[in-house]
């Protein structure tokens, strides 16, 4: 019996096996003379201070362009092609030979002066016209050498009138416009739609040197989000890969994904099956994040260290509220630590193992 005593009380000395670390265990460097990070508990009163701090992982938000109405013709622009063809009943016409009374001019390219060249005519600017406004001025400027003739045009768009549709849909490719009131979605479906194995889609707009983004699901639900496309736009569905890190006494341990736009701490522990109910401690709930060298400050404008351990207390209302407020940001650990209580209650299950195995001998 003495035995198992002194067994029972080997293991109280002993260090067990453990699924995490104490809160302790993590936060031991914050109390040594030269501190690599700094502790910031996150309460109701500092919320406010915290969430103005800079943004890491990415920069806080998606910015998108809104719908925007155009007209309902397609606007000429360089590289486009026009079919131009003239009727004219004046006798001896310079425009039509023989006795026919119209004529199809041979198929036109806009100039990167945004021009074409007309016969006896000479340049004349389409740029920025419908196919119609190009007819009438082309008439006009006509109408010095014959009074009677008529135009029609045909426009088929050209390299600067398409948008380029690179990825996440089923069929890629180049897609003229039809007119310039074409938003995003009419060329996601023509696509396609969106590839039902991407995890959290989100579409990208590149327009110029200029870079726009928005979740899929957003796209989806706001009518004001359908961003008109312009001539030379390129569109593409990508995965949305900001995440955080799960780690300890935990429901699962893994890489989590946001699933919108912004996580609050409340809402990134449902994602990770919220805390082991025997093994967790509620008031040592760690988020560890990094900040860049310009992001610091005096810790009201910025944190006062590139590394910050934010610590959630649950078992109080003003932690479980400020927990609901938090923002997880991209690349962030939260890690959920181990109860000391878990390591006491081992190993009196063992003691008591060990007492009744005794009995039992004793019984023999």
């Amino acid at each position: 019996m003495i035995a198992f005593i002194g067994l029972g009380l080997l293991l109280v000395a002993c260090t067990l096996p453990r699924g995490a670390a104490l809160q302790s265990e993590i936060l031991a460097e914050q109390d040594t003379d030269v501190p690599t990070f700094s502790v910031v508990p996150v309460t109701r009163a500092k919320i406010g201070t915290i969430s103005k701090w800079p943004v890491t992982g990415w920069a806080g938000h998606y910015h998108w362009i809104s719908a925007s109405k155009g007209p309902d013709s397609t606007i000429i622009r360089t590289g486009d092609e026009l079919d131009i063809f003239v009727w004219d009943a004046e006798e001896n016409s310079l425009l039509i030979a023989g006795t026919d009374r119209n004529t199809a001019m041979p198929t036109m390219t806009v100039s990167s002066n945004g021009d074409i060249f007309m016969p006896y005519v000479g340049k004349v600017e389409v740029h920025g016209l419908t196919a119609a406004g190009a007819r009438d001025r082309i008439q006009e400027k006509l109408g010095a050498i014959s009074t009677s003739a008529q135009v029609q045009v045909r426009l088929s768009p050209g390299r600067n009138n398409a948008v380029d549709l690179v990825g996440g849909v089923s069929d890629p490719g180049t897609y003229p416009l039809s007119n310039r009131d074409t938003g995003i979605l009419t060329l996601l479906a023509q696509g396609g739609g969106i590839a039902t194995e991407l995890r959290h889609p989100l579409v990208r707009l590149l327009r110029g040197n200029r870079t726009y983004e928005i979740r899929a699901d957003t796209l989806l639900s706001k009518a004001s989000a359908n961003a008109t496309l312009r001539g030379g736009d390129k569109v593409a569905v990508v995965e949305d890969t900001r995440s955080f890190n799960a780690l300890g006494a935990a429901g699962q341990e893994r890489i989590i994904y946001f699933q919108k736009d912004h996580l609050t701490a409340m809402e990134a522990m449902s994602e990770m099956g919220g805390l082991a109910d025997n093994r967790a401690d509620p008031q040592g709930v760690l988020i560890l994040r990094d900040y860049s060298a310009k992001q610091l400050g005096n810790g009201v404008t910025g944190p006062a260290m590139r590394q910050v351990v934010f610590t959630l207390d649950l078992t109080k209302a003003d932690g479980l509220f400020a927990a609901r407020q938090f923002q997880i940001n991209p690349g962030d650990t939260i890690i959920a630590t181990e109860s000391p209580v878990s390591n006491i209650r081992t190993v009196l299950g063992l003691l008591g193992l060990a007492v009744g195995a005794t009995q039992q001998i004793d019984d023999l």
